[in-house]
């Protein structure tokens, strides 16, 4: 496991993130500057190393894939308090883009995120109604994201895939 620690106030303007995961690389910028509780939040727990063996626990295609709060068996990880709603960033769930799961309360999001499959306008903040925060987009590896999707599933949950895809290391890309 390559772990790099790293401060926000060290930090390019979008920096950049990648995901190994059992099918592939993905990566992620992120977007201090319009989400910067969330992204905060987000890179607190890769520091902590809390991602690293997490899965993609809720996959549908046409949606949404989500992931980062469950380990291969199904156990929730304990978090740290959830962080604020930001949904009013001016960032839209489009395709591609990277939002942070959270219940029903606006301000309920702890670690899980998930990856827009396709734009999804019904989660973007609308007047007083809080949406999903976005906070990354995906640069690099929606090919990865897509062989997610395509999984079987329903073996052990509806919306899991059979064999676990695991986030394996976060890194900074290498280019």
């Amino acid at each position: 496991m390559t772990m790099m620690l790293f401060s926000l106030n060290t930090l390019a303007d979008n920096p950049r993130l990648t995901l190994t995961t059992d099918l592939g690389d993905i990566t992620l910028e992120l977007y201090p500057e319009r989400a910067p509780q969330t992204v905060a939040n987000f890179l607190q727990y890769v520091e902590d190393g809390f991602y690293i063996g997490t899965i993609f626990h809720r996959v549908i295609p046409g949606f949404v894939a989500q992931g980062g709060g469950l380990t291969f068996d199904f156990v929730k990880k304990k978090t740290r308090d959830p962080v604020i709603n930001e949904s009013i960033n001016g960032l839209a769930n489009h395709k591609g883009t990277v939002a942070m799961a959270r219940l029903p309360h606006p301000d309920s999001a702890t670690s899980q995120f998930f990856i827009n499959l396709e734009d999804n306008p019904h989660l973007n903040a609308k007047g007083d109604k809080p949406g999903y925060t976005v906070f990354a987009k995906v640069v690099n590896g929606m090919d990865t994201v897509t062989k997610i999707t395509q999984e079987p599933q329903g073996r052990f949950r509806p919306q899991a895939p059979d064999t676990p895809v695991r986030i394996l290391s976060i890194q900074y890309p290498k280019d």
